[in-house]
C-alpha cells in the first residue's frame, strides 16, 4: 500500500531560513529563483562558520586534533551524499565545486581517454550550457561528433528520435534529469537502459533534480550523476559527482597536484585511489561539510514530502497564471511530470523589464536565456521570465506573483 507523504509544514521550514526575515523596499521577500540557487537554512550557515571557528585545518594531512576533526567531518559529508543518492559506497562520490565542474571532470577525464574520431556524443535540445560546452571542447580535441535529441512542441524529449539517434557510434549520452527551463522530468532510467544496450555510458545532469525529488542512482542505472550543493540548501562552491567505481578507477586524473598522488618523482607519478585521485589540492572543506549538513536538513524533512509540496505548488501556479491575460507558458508537461519550474513571457514585455518590475514588489524571479540558448532558439524566443519553487515557498507567494503580473501588464500598457 502506497501512503501519501506527510504534508510539509512550510511555516516551520521557513523559520529555519534567516533570509526570509528580510524585507525588500518595505515588502516581504518572495524568492522564486531557487532553480538558480537555493536559500540556506541556519544549520548550514552555522556548520560553515563552525568549521572556521573551531577546527579549521587541512584534511587528510595533519596528525593533530583539529586536522583529524576536519578530515572526519569532510569524509562524513561524503558518506551522507552517497546515502542521499543511494550510491554503492562513498568511494563513488567525488567532491566538486558543482555540476559544471563535475561534468567537465567527466568530459576531460573519461571523454579524452575514450572518445576518438567517428564516435558520437548524444545530447538533448534542452541541455544547460554546462552540459553542452564541455562536450564541444572535447569533440574538437578528439574528433568525436555531437548529435542532439530534439524536443516535441510540448517540451518533452522526443524518445522516438532518441532511439533513432542512439547507434553503436554513440559512446556517451549526456542528459539533464530535469530541465531548468521547461521543468520536464526526463525518463532517465529508460534512457540509461537503452544507452547501455548499444554500449554507451550515461551522464545525468542532476542539478535541478537532486534538490527536489528522491534520486537513486542505482535504480536509474546511470554511470555518472552530477549535482550542485548550492541548489539544494548547501553553500556555493560545493557539489559532487557520482561515478561507477570501475569507471572512476579506469579514468585518468582531471587535475594534477597535491593529495591526488601516491608517489612523485621527476620521472613519473603514481596516483591515489578513488575518489581522491580527482580531488587535487586543498578542497572546499567548509563547503563540503556544510553540504553534508544540507543533506541532513533535506533528509530530515523527506524528499518525498518536498516533491509532493512542489507538485502542489506547481499545479496551483499553472492554474493561477492562466488568469494573467497575454501570458505564454513554455512546456506543457503536467505537474506530476515536471519540476517546480515555470518559464513564461508576458505579452511583448522584455523579461528583464518584467523582473525589474517584480523586484519593486519584493518578488525575485529569473530573466534571460537561463544558460540554455539552444533551447531558447527552439522556442523561438530570446529570453523568458522564470519562476521556480522550493520547499519554503507558499501558495500566498504565488498569489502575489500573479497579482504583480497583472499590475505589470497594466503598467506597460499591454
Amino acid at each position: 500500500m502506497i501512503t501519501k507523504p506527510t504534508e510539509l509544514d512550510v511555516e516551520a521550514v521557513r523559520e529555519q531560513f534567516p533570509i526570509f526575515r528580510r524585507t525588500i523596499r518595505g515588502k516581504q521577500l518572495i524568492y522564486l529563483d531557487s532553480a538558480a540557487t537555493s536559500q540556506k537554512p541556519q544549520s548550514v550557515i552555522d556548520a560553515e562558520r563552525e568549521f572556521y571557528e573551531r577546527y579549521n585545518a587541512n584534511v587528510h594531512r595533519g596528525a593533530y586534533r583539529i586536522a583529524e576533526e576536519a578530515t572526519a567531518a569532510y569524509e562524513a559529508a561524503r558518506e551522507k551524499i552517497a546515502r542521499f543518492l543511494n550510491a554503492p559506497s562513498k568511494e563513488c562520490i567525488v567532491f566538486t565545486r558543482g555540476t559544471t565542474e563535475a561534468i567537465n571532470l567527466v568530459a576531460y577525464s573519461w571523454g579524452w581517454a575514450n572518445l576518438k574520431e567517428g564516435d558520437e556524443i548524444l545530447l538533448t535540445e534542452m541541455e544547460h550550457h554546462s552540459n553542452i560546452v564541455p562536450w564541444q571542447l572535447i569533440a574538437q580535441r578528439t574528433g568525436a561528433k555531437i548529435k542532439v535529441v530534439p524536443i516535441t512542441d510540448d517540451g518533452l524529449l522526443d524518445m522516438d528520435a532518441f532511439e533513432r539517434l542512439l547507434t553503436e557510434q554513440v559512446k556517451i549520452v549526456a542528459v539533464t534529469h530535469v530541465s531548468n527551463v521547461l521543468g520536464t522530468i526526463n525518463p532517465v532510467r529508460e534512457i540509461c537502459q537503452k544507452a547501455h544496450e548499444v554500449g554507451a555510458v550515461v551522464l545525468v545532469d542532476g542539478a535541478q533534480a537532486a534538490p527536489h525529488l528522491p534520486v537513486d542512482v542505482q535504480a536509474i542505472g546511470c554511470d555518472f550523476y552530477a549535482l550542485s550543493g548550492h541548489k539544494m540548501c548547501g553553500p556555493t562552491g560545493s557539489g559532487a559527482l557520482y561515478g561507477r567505481k570501475e569507471l572512476l578507477e579506469a579514468m585518468p586524473p582531471f587535475m594534477g597536484g597535491g593529495e591526488m598522488i601516491r608517489t612523485v618523482t621527476f620521472e613519473r607519478t603514481t596516483f591515489n585511489e578513488v575518489p581522491y585521485k580527482f580531488e587535487a589540492g586543498t578542497p572546499p572543506i567548509a563547503q563540503a561539510i556544510a553540504l553534508g549538513v544540507a543533506v541532513d536538513f533535506l533528509t530530515s524533512i523527506g524528499m518525498e514530502q518536498i516533491r509532493a509540496h512542489e507538485v502542489e505548488l506547481t499545479s496551483y501556479a499553472l492554474e493561477r497564471l492562466q488568469e494573467v491575460s497575454g501570458i505564454t507558458i513554455y512546456g506543457s508537461a503536467p505537474p506530476e511530470q515536471r519540476g517546480g519550474v515555470i518559464a513564461f513571457n508576458l505579452n511583448d514585455i522584455h523579461p528583464h523589464d518584467l523582473a525589474t518590475f517584480l523586484d519593486a514588489h519584493g518578488i525575485c524571479i529569473r530573466a534571460g536565456h537561463h544558460c540554455a540558448q539552444p533551447l531558447m532558439r527552439r522556442l523561438n524566443v530570446a529570453a523568458t521570465a522564470r519562476a521556480s519553487f522550493y520547499l519554503y515557498n507558499t501558495p500566498d507567494e504565488i498569489d502575489a506573483l500573479v497579482e504583480a503580473l497583472k499590475e505589470a501588464a497594466k503598467f506597460f500598457g499591454r
